[in-house]
């Protein structure tokens, strides 16, 4: 059996064994066994084990989603290039050391995990194994190449210009966590959206700029 194709031991989300963790326990757990004072990426790359790739594309676009200070995303965005890059490309999860060696307090890891885990818990509700094509090794890869275009998209510098791309990013990595191809095409409709919403903003910066710039030196 592929490992693409739906176990049926697993069975669907209402009758899937208690032993079978979820991501939002997965989370919870490493948040509170974690022992040092602070948290790196190589840490949470360790801890995710065969789940790597989409559980970081998570936890990197989530913040994103949340209030943050200015420049938040530009920051986040190079992990998520990387990551995405190397699912586009169907590698191992690997990060340089530049990237991997940065890290958080314990505190404000577990402060992310406590605001997303209302979102997990209610998105897990809906997810189960199905439309096992949209997550194949083959669609993998392409949707690696969407989540490379939301986090170039992500990390450019346009107001507001970060929520949709993230968005989009944490429900399709939420799709291949649970192997969701229904989810898979919620993720692409919002990726549209996303680039509708960046490219209008971009747009309408672009116009301002070019008005400031003529009435300035018209006068």
């Amino acid at each position: 059996m592929s490992p693409y194709d739906p176990d049926p031991e697993l069975g669907t989300a209402a009758t899937r064994p208690a032993m079978r963790q979820r991501f939002s326990e997965l989370l919870q757990q490493v948040a509170e066994t974690h022992s040092e004072d602070r948290i790196s990426i190589a840490d949470l790359l360790q801890a995710m084990k065969g789940r790597a790739i989409a559980a970081l594309l998570f936890l990197f676009a989530f913040p994103n989603i949340l209030p943050t200070p200015p420049g938040l995303a530009a920051v986040l965005g190079l992990p998520l290039i990387y990551l995405s890059s190397q699912l586009m490309l169907g590698r191992q999860p690997w990060l340089p050391g530049f990237i991997a060696h940065r890290s958080m307090t314990r505190d404000t890891f577990r402060n992310i995990v406590a605001k997303a885990a209302p979102v997990l818990n209610r998105a897990e509700k809906m997810l189960r194994q199905r439309w096992w094509p949209l997550v194949s090794p083959g669609a993998e890869r392409v949707l690696g190449f969407v989540c490379l275009a939301l986090a170039v998209l992500l990390s450019l510098p346009i107001p507001l210009g970060n929520l949709l791309p993230a968005a989009a990013i944490c429900v399709i990595a939420l799709a291949l966590l649970e192997r969701d191809g229904l989810w898979v095409i919620v993720g692409l409709l919002a990726t549209i959206a996303a680039f509708a919403w960046v490219g209008g903003m971009g747009y309408a910066l672009v116009k301002s700029a070019i008005f400031v710039v003529v009435n300035a030196f018209g006068a």
